[in-house]
């Protein structure tokens, strides 16, 4: 019997086709994006038990490091996740609130934190509601697929169907949005942005050393 979350994985796995097939459509910002200094877009997500979750609780007592994850079925996520393992104590000594936040339903965001260790809460935002509205751009074949072949970096769909089938015998399946690029933002206990960080391409992590001397920056004020 298929459990929910096989259910959904499926699902996903047909959006990113479809996203595919469509090609990236967000890829410049037709106004000035959200920048240090902004207040912090505060919006109501779903946490990975279902209950709605107000963004602003997380920055409410100390500052925040909030990090959009691209999608739950890319290697760069993988590869993000093991160094927020290995970064996740300094934020704490910091006094940090760390959450990621995902592309995934409650029930897949739930089986993929815990089948890859992340330290921190997820929150879900299917219809990337957030991610727009932190102004997280769409990347272009050259920024997802810069190290595939010349068909992947064509956008051509049949290289992208094989590419699935190829993620899905992996164990590792191309869900969610292909195109989605992440992000990692600094808010402080006022709600004001203080470090804006957008990937330009999809393992375009930043330092942490850079996260930790924000994080540091917004407990002067």
């Amino acid at each position: 019997m298929t459990t929910t979350v096989e259910t959904q994985i499926q699902d996903a796995e047909q959006e990113w086709l479809a996203s595919w097939k469509r090609g990236p459509t967000r890829v410049r910002w037709s106004m000035l994006p959200l920048q240090v200094g902004d207040l912090a877009p505060d919006l109501d997500l779903i946490d990975s038990t279902g209950k709605k979750v107000r963004l602003s609780r997380f920055w409410s007592d100390s500052p925040a490091l909030l990090i959009f994850w691209r999608h739950f079925g890319c290697s760069c996520g993988l590869e993000r996740g093991a160094l927020l393992k290995k970064e996740y104590p300094n934020y704490v000594i910091s006094g940090a609130q760390v959450v990621v936040i995902g592309p995934g339903e409650p029930e897949r965001s739930v089986a993929y934190a815990e089948k890859y260790g992340l330290p921190c809460p997820v929150l879900c935002d299917p219809s990337y509601t957030i991610y727009r509205a932190f102004d997280l751009l769409e990347g272009k074949p050259s920024q997802i697929m810069y190290n595939e072949s010349e068909d992947l970096l064509r956008g051509e769909y049949e290289a992208g169907l094989k590419f699935s089938n190829a993620c899905r015998e992996s164990g590792l399946p191309a869900v969610d949005s292909p195109w989605q690029l992440p992000g990692e933002f600094i808010v402080d206990r006022r709600g004001v942005v203080r470090l804006a960080y957008r990937y330009q391409y999809c393992e375009d992590f930043p330092n942490p050393l850079v996260l930790l001397a924000a994080l540091r920056e917004a407990y002067q004020d």
